[in-house]
Parts: structure tokens; C-alpha cells; sequence
């Protein structure tokens, strides 16, 4: 279960890395919850995929498409939790961020159920998302 869970994780970065939103409506089950942390107009609880897809066009929007994981550096699995360190950035106008975060992902039945995510620099990435 475990190993699977790390593929169905390791799909979804990379369906993030490419953009491949047909792949990552399948990986997202209907009714996720997904947790973006700060205190920006992304922040708070985004309830089943359409708020969850909403929320990540606004944010490449906002980002002018500059907004990506570049690398996922580690998986590990613990049962139906996954987690991921990474690195991610963005650039738009004259903003930039550039950090190290970790994203944690529950796994049901070969869907991500929920997924948290946590920023190295809160607030530089508060400042960066308005």
C-alpha cells in the first residue's frame, strides 16, 4: 500500500511539473480538502476539486505563470500519509519568492482525499500571494 501510495504522490508532482490537469483531475478525488496555509487572498480550506482548481489558476494567473514546483527533493509514506519536501517559487512584477516547503498528502482508495502544505518563509510568500 505504501509504495503505491508514493507512486499516485510522485504522479502528482508530476502532473503539477507539467501542467497536466487531465492527470491531476484524476489524482484529486471529488471531494479533497486541501489546507493552503498564510494569511493571502489562496489561503484557508478549499473544499472538492473545482475550489481546488479555482484556487490554483488564480494563483498562476496572479504569479503571471511563473508559479512552479521545481524539484521534489524527497517522498515518504507513513500508511495513508504522504509527504514531500520541495522547492518551490514564483515570480510576478517585481515580486519573487523562491523557498523550501513540504506538502503532506493523504491518500484513499488511489485518490489524494487531503493535502496540507507548509512554506519555509510564511511571510514571503504572504507578501509574494497579496
Amino acid at each position: 500500500m505504501t509504495s503505491s501510495n508514493i507512486d499516485i504522490a510522485r504522479a502528482y508532482f508530476q502532473a503539477v511539473q507539467t501542467g497536466d490537469m487531465a492527470t491531476l483531475g484524476e489524482l484529486l478525488d471529488e471531494a479533497i480538502v486541501w489546507h493552503q496555509p498564510g494569511a493571502h487572498q489562496f489561503s484557508g480550506e478549499h473544499k472538492g476539486q473545482g475550489a481546488v482548481f479555482q484556487m490554483l489558476g488564480g494563483m498562476m494567473e496572479t504569479s503571471q505563470g511563473t508559479f512552479a514546483i521545481d524539484t521534489v527533493d524527497a517522498l515518504m509514506a507513513n500508511g495513508d500519509l504522504v509527504t514531500a519536501t520541495i522547492h518551490f517559487s514564483g515570480r510576478r512584477d517585481d515580486a519573487s519568492m523562491s523557498m523550501n516547503g513540504v506538502d503532506l498528502l493523504r491518500i484513499a482508495d488511489g485518490k489524494i482525499t487531503e493535502m496540507w502544505l507548509f512554506s519555509e518563509d510564511p511571510a514571503t510568500e504572504d507578501a509574494f500571494w497579496g
